[in-house]
């Protein structure tokens, strides 16, 4: 991570403006060849346990080879707390350089996935960050590393452009289509599937999107056992902004999550200290 070096992606009015009119943007040549190995040699070390315990996973055994270990799972939450690599990623300079153009000054991050959506793995239906992360300002932003190729067949992200706009958390429900992952769906929202954007990506991109943008992801199709659609995701935002979450689901209005990581600028909150209240877990299937 020592030899990263920053550079400028876009200028800063059209990242901004096309972040605003879609509430997306997708960056490519982010990350580099070297990065994208060392990520992905990391996952497995994750999955194997080899980092640290994962709240619903097994320590693979010396006979069980790397693809029958990533094959079995589809993400870890909160893999920055036992991953040097991983959470060295919350602040690679690239994204931090892009947070500040769309956010502002002062950021703040509260949690990181790895995914690894293998052959057959389910994707996870339509839906809004900001339903699962409130915030008090909306600033809720999702930094997306693809760290293989994102195609349609292998189970890209599929975004509704715009979808954003309005503000609007829209109801939730079960739903009982295989799919997608147990998550919960967005449903009730004036868009059709047909309005829909697939978000294919070439490995080392990076989509940005608001946390109220609508979006989705279907299975990985692909028939190869060493055929997948890893990515890192994390979640930022304003550090001015309290937030009033907890990752087992419950809506705290007067709480302030404090189990965060600055990436850029202060921390207006700091007086408070910080906690740790999660711990890296299996998401369930």
């Amino acid at each position: 991570m020592e030899n990263i070096k920053t550079m400028p992606v876009e200028p800063a009015n059209a990242l901004a403006s096309a972040y605003s009119e879609n509430g997306y943007v997708v960056l490519p040549d982010m990350l580099s060849r070297e990065e994208l190995e060392a990520i992905n040699h990391e996952a497995v070390r994750i999955f194997r346990g080899e980092q640290g315990a994962v709240q619903g996973i097994l320590p693979a055994t010396s006979t069980d080879s790397d693809d029958e270990v990533l094959s079995r799972y589809l993400c870890i939450h909160f893999p920055h707390k036992i991953s040097n690599l991983a959470s060295a990623m919350l602040k690679h300079p690239r994204i931090v350089q892009t947070l500040k153009e769309l956010i502002g000054p002062n950021i703040k991050c509260m949690q990181s996935m790895l995914f690894i959506k293998a052959s057959g793995k389910p994707g996870q239906a339509w839906h809004q960050d900001e339903n699962f992360i409130p915030t008090r300002d909306h600033s809720l932003t999702a930094a997306w590393i693809a760290l293989d190729d994102a195609t349609v067949e292998n189970g890209c992200l599929w975004v509704l452009p715009g979808s954003h706009k309005s503000g609007i958390i829209w109801p939730q429900r079960q739903h009982h289509d295989p799919r997608f992952d147990a998550s919960n769906e967005a449903y009730m929202f004036p868009y059709k599937d047909e309005d829909a954007v697939a978000v294919e990506v070439k490995a080392g991109s990076i989509v940005f999107f608001n946390g109220y943008l609508l979006h989705r992801s279907l299975p990985n199709l692909t028939v190869s056992t060493t055929s997948y659609r890893r990515a890192l995701v994390n979640h930022y935002m304003s550090a001015e902004s309290l937030l009033p979450w907890s990752p087992d689901g419950e809506f705290i209005e007067a709480r302030d999550f404090r189990d965060i990581v600055m990436v850029a600028g202060e921390d207006p909150y700091n007086y408070k200290g910080l906690e740790e209240r999660t711990k890296p877990k299996l998401r369930a299937t």
